[in-house]
């Protein structure tokens, strides 16, 4: 593909608005932190988990490893109890907008005696790490809180202030340049349809597959047809997931329209990357904001 076409080709995707379908995603919740009161009585938390991704519940207390129950047990590929620990990973067969509850009590009968948790199927993102405390917590646990903090506000302003520098720049290929999407290297292109690998289990299958690279950034152009099922079908979250530690960070979805039962359609994903991070392949999950159907394409590359 020209440089020039790949230049134009990014520039709208940067610039373009309106979309039908905008969004970003990571892979992993990261770690949370839950603090259970002595009264403790309300809903149970909601814990985000994902077919085949790790998620390990961390407790500050021993628990009494025979009184754990947890629903839809048949579902999970690997259900690990220790003495202050809880790791769940679900099987395929546990379907996007599933929840699952799971309860355990506590060793020393203390209050509160025992907590609950909501674990809600989602297609391609987990919490990654929930620590649960139960008492007092340590000053080093209130001074890592606030570090964290401060680390997610610096994160914020950086993300709001590359969207207003993006919203106040020019569009096509000035724009690219004013953002720092391109530099005189301009956009590298490449056809990976060939060397794709579609899930037989996606909802659509691909039949055209471009990758494309700028400044730290990189993007897909994802044709897709032979939809399953009736109602149209709209991207609204997509996750790049490499070797380990090499996830992408997807900053927008973009799709023109729904796909209709016998259409075709294109999507577009962008995500941040450096030369280094982005050394696939890497696998595609595309997903809809309601309903299970998702589509994965592995063994993507970029240039």
């Amino acid at each position: 593909m020209h440089a020039t076409s790949s230049v134009v080709f990014l520039g709208l995707l940067l610039i373009a608005g309106g979309a039908v379908a905008q969004g970003n995603t990571a892979l992993s919740g990261g770690s949370r932190r839950i603090e259970l009161e002595a009264d403790a009585s309300g809903s149970p938390v909601e814990v985000t988990i994902s077919p085949g991704l790790s998620t390990v519940i961390l407790f500050d207390s021993e628990l009494a490893q025979d009184e754990v129950d947890l629903d839809g047990r048949s579902v999970f590929a690997n259900v690990d109890v220790g003495r202050t620990t809880m790791r769940l990973i679900p099987s395929s067969k546990a379907l996007p907008g599933e929840k699952f509850r799971v309860s355990v009590r506590f060793r020393d009968g203390a209050a509160p005696s025992g907590a609950s948790f909501l674990l809600a199927v989602h297609p391609a993102r987990a919490d990654s790490l929930i620590e649960v405390y139960r008492s007092a917590r340590a000053v080093e646990s209130y001074q890592q809180e606030a570090r964290d903090a401060r680390a997610e506000a610096l994160r914020c302003q950086q993300e709001n202030a590359r969207l207003l520098s993006e919203h106040g720049a020019p569009g096509g290929v000035a724009g690219l340049l004013a953002v720092g999407g391109i530099d005189v290297n301009g956009v590298a292109g490449k056809i990976v349809t060939e060397t794709i690998a579609s899930d037989a289990k996606s909802a659509l299958l691909p039949f055209k597959v471009h990758s494309y690279r700028s400044t730290g950034r990189v993007a897909l152009e994802v044709f897709l047809s032979g939809l399953r099922g009736e109602m149209p079908w709209t991207a609204s979250g997509a996750a790049l997931r490499g070797p380990p530690g090499t996830d992408l960070k997807v900053l927008r979805v973009w799709q023109k329209s729904p796909i209709a039962a016998g259409g075709t359609g294109r999507v577009v994903i962008e995500a941040e990357a450096s030369p280094e991070s982005s050394r696939g392949p890497f696998s595609l999950k595309l997903w809809e904001s309601e309903g299970a159907r998702t589509v994965t394409i592995n063994n993507v590359t970029f240039p």
